[in-house]
């Protein structure tokens, strides 16, 4: 039988040693206690490897802090190379995105990018990496290999400026129309030749990539299209000229 539990006569504990134990503070005194050191904790100890992880972590600070001032460079296009440029387009402004709604985000920052730049009245070479796989080749090339390719990106005068995030900084601090100063204008509007896509139908084989010769022994594939079946506007590479 359990002991009756006697109200009146609650109990204390009264210890006036220093090494006063109770259940619910059981581990006070094994924490606080200077355990002597094991063989492990003597090889951690070595002088020389502690001089090494001091070395690695002052090397990985000193990284850490080149890094930021690289990224907090007024023209540096936020941890992206400082040194990419677009052959030819000293004249013009390229924007490479994608029309696919496959990866919202993305599709929202490319359009974002070109409503702002749209905004301006300014000649805005758009470049669509779904409609032609060539675009993903040459941003490819331009950016290198070590870049991993995400959309949009933008170049302005030849020069890498960044991708959404950058263009929509540059545009709420005023420097994006500074950048732009002087690019030709065009009347508001879409090009009424290929309603704003940049691309037609292959006259060659009217967007079948394939073509028939009397003379060469059938069909073969057309070779004045895209994988697509798509030619570039004739009157939006007028104005990219």
């Amino acid at each position: 039988m359990w002991t009756p539990w006697k109200k009146n006569n609650p109990t204390r504990i009264h210890n006036s040693s220093p090494d006063f134990l109770c259940s619910s503070f059981k581990d006070i005194q094994n924490l606080c206690k200077e355990e002597e050191p094991s063989s492990q904790d003597q090889k951690a100890k070595d002088p020389k490897k502690v001089f090494h992880r001091v070395r690695i972590a002052t090397s990985v600070l000193r990284s850490w802090n080149s890094w930021n001032s690289f990224s907090r460079q007024p023209n540096s296009p936020f941890l992206e190379p400082l040194n990419i440029s677009l052959p030819g387009s000293e004249k013009r402004i390229v924007v490479y995105f994608t029309s696919l709604r496959v990866v919202r985000k993305t599709f929202e920052d490319c359009r974002t990018v070109r409503s702002i730049l749209r905004g301006f009245r300014v000649f805005v070479d758009e470049r669509d990496l779904s409609m032609d796989s060539g675009f993903l080749e040459e941003l490819q090339e331009i950016l290198g290999s070590k870049v991993q390719v995400t959309l949009p990106r933008v170049f302005i005068g030849g020069r890498y400026y960044g991708g959404a995030e950058e263009i929509r900084q540059l545009h709420e601090t005023g420097e994006l129309k500074k950048l732009i100063e002087g690019f030709p204008k065009v009347e508001p509007g879409v090009c009424e030749d290929c309603g704003g896509y940049r691309f037609h139908l292959c006259d060659q084989c009217n967007g079948s990539r394939k073509i028939y010769l009397e003379k060469g022994g059938g069909f073969k594939t057309c070779s004045s299209c895209n994988e697509n079946g798509l030619t570039r506007c004739p009157t939006c590479a007028s104005l990219e000229e």
